[in-house]
């Protein structure tokens, strides 16, 4: 498993690094830039609203469904055939429910008319990742990679033609932005559908509320996870935006920052999608965890304490770089939210851990804990502090869940502390903080200090040995186990 890992591995963070990039720095940075603050914060606590309530689409079928077809991979067609009817009728309620949740706190007909739109963009997205479950709980990672990419590279293209292809005398309207996300989710839809129902035996839709209810009775404690998480990750912006005067334009502030966090996170996201139904397939084979998971730990953990020590030390000249307004403010926020990112890379190896182990009752307390705790710090600090409060309320949010998920991981799994590797880790942290501050004050140009950090740090990791290449072209070249279909 731990070959089957690396190599995926490899290929998505490859895949995704082409793509993605160049789709948060290149067009959603640009569509912000161009439409300003105020407008891109109108979109972007809209889009925020729209996932909180998101998981009303799924209620944790995905995630059933992933860790189902990776360990029984035979039940593919006749899920296959129920659940797509019951994501129809699951789109049809969330939609209802998001509009009329919109009444109830206010929204007018300017926030309904891109409500819509971004209603219909989260069913697709919520049914492609669906589709993908089948393809990655099959064990076909590498199809599964191509397709993850595939509609931000649609929008890329859109959107880069509006931008830049002088096809149009107007000013680009934050409208064609969610309008373009429509046809790419669209376009990609119809890919992971071909592909998935290629590799079923049969396909036969049916209404059967007996088979829906029981589907719903095995999945419903993952969509209770789905939900609290979303609530605690995108309720800032929502509260900025519905709390302050200037909600709007804080709120697009905190987006500035937030972006490059989103970024960062669909990486370590790459992680969860490829050891969720490993984890599941080794838990359901009864296989050792400890080295697959000190693996994945080590390669999520030094690039999350690189970045995060980038961020502490060059934040102004980052933000600089990349917007035209509200650099300063906006600068303040951005180190406590990538520091958090130490802490959402954490959660996304113990948190799918014990999602594939089936531990969701304790992730839900957990998750439960977190968004009241979220919540209360948001009502205290934003009135204060705006959007830097809610950065800070992020950071401790994160943090609480990833403290609290690696000790619930090492009580269900038995554990124990390498003391080894939290030394290295602590020693590795507190050498990079130092060589940030020299690169930071004797390198002049921060673009070439930030590079020649980041060299270092990679020097750092393989002598302190939190990383090993020999280790790595072994299992890439050799494996630990016979090669298995998908791999």
């Amino acid at each position: 498993m731990k070959r089957k890992f690396i190599t995926n591995l490899i290929l998505v963070v490859f895949l995704n690094l082409l793509v993605k990039p160049f789709w948060i720095f290149g067009i959603d940075r640009t569509v912000q830039n161009t439409v300003g603050a105020d407008q891109y914060g109108f979109y972007f606590s809209l889009f925020s609203f729209s996932l909180l309530l998101n998981i009303l689409l799924d209620i944790g079928i995905t995630n059933f469904n992933n860790r189902a077809i990776a360990q029984e991979p035979h039940l593919l067609s006749e899920y296959f055939s129920s659940i797509i009817v019951l994501k129809f009728l699951l789109g049809i309620f969330y939609a209802v429910i998001c509009l009329a949740v919109g009444l109830v706190i206010g929204y007018k007909s300017v926030q309904f008319r891109m409500l819509v739109f971004l209603i219909i963009n989260q069913f697709l997205a919520s049914f492609l990742l669906y589709l993908r479950s089948n393809i990655s709980g099959l064990q076909y990672f590498r199809t599964d990679s191509l397709i993850s990419v595939l509609d931000r590279t649609i929008v890329i293209i859109i959107c880069g033609v509006l931008l830049w292809g002088k096809i149009t005398e107007q000013q680009f309207r934050i409208e064609w932005f969610v309008y373009a996300q429509t046809a790419a989710y669209l376009l990609t839809l119809v890919v992971a559908f071909l592909i998935v129902i290629s590799k079923t035996k049969f396909f036969r839709p049916g209404f059967d509320l007996t088979y829906f209810s029981s589907i719903l009775k095995k999945s419903y404690p993952f969509a209770l996870l789905v939900l609290l998480m979303s609530f605690y990750n995108r309720i800032d912006s929502v509260m900025l935006e519905r709390l302050l005067t200037e909600g709007k334009t804080e709120a697009g502030i905190y987006a500035q920052s937030f972006r490059i966090l989103d970024a960062a996170s669909m990486f370590a996201f790459l992680f969860a999608g490829l050891l969720l139904p490993i984890f599941s397939r080794m838990i359901k084979q009864a296989d050792p965890l400890n080295d697959i998971v000190a693996l994945s730990f080590r390669l999520i953990i030094v690039p999350a304490i690189i970045l995060a020590c980038i961020t502490v030390f060059y934040s102004q000249y980052i933000i600089e770089w990349m917007y035209n307004e509200h650099v300063f403010y906006s600068s303040r926020i951005f180190p406590l939210l990538m520091l958090g990112f130490i802490s959402i890379s954490i959660t996304y190896i113990f948190g799918t851990l014990l999602t594939a182990n089936g531990n969701l009752k304790e992730l839900n307390i957990l998750a439960g804990s977190a968004l009241l705790m979220n919540i209360i710090l948001n009502l205290i600090l934003i009135p204060r502090y705006r959007a830097y409060g809610a950065a800070v309320s992020s950071l401790i949010t994160q943090t609480f869940m990833a403290i609290t998920q690696v000790i619930v991981a090492m009580r269900k799994f038995g554990f124990h502390p390498d003391w080894g590797l939290i030394i290295r880790l602590g020693s590795f942290t507190g050498v990079i903080f130092i060589f940030a501050w020299f690169s930071k004050v004797y390198i002049k140009n921060w673009f070439a200090g930030v590079l020649i950090l980041m060299g270092i740090a990679v020097i750092c990791a393989f002598i302190i040995r939190l990383l090993n290449i020999k280790d790595l072209y072994r299992m890439v070249r050799f494996g630990d186990e016979n090669p298995e279909p998908g791999t």
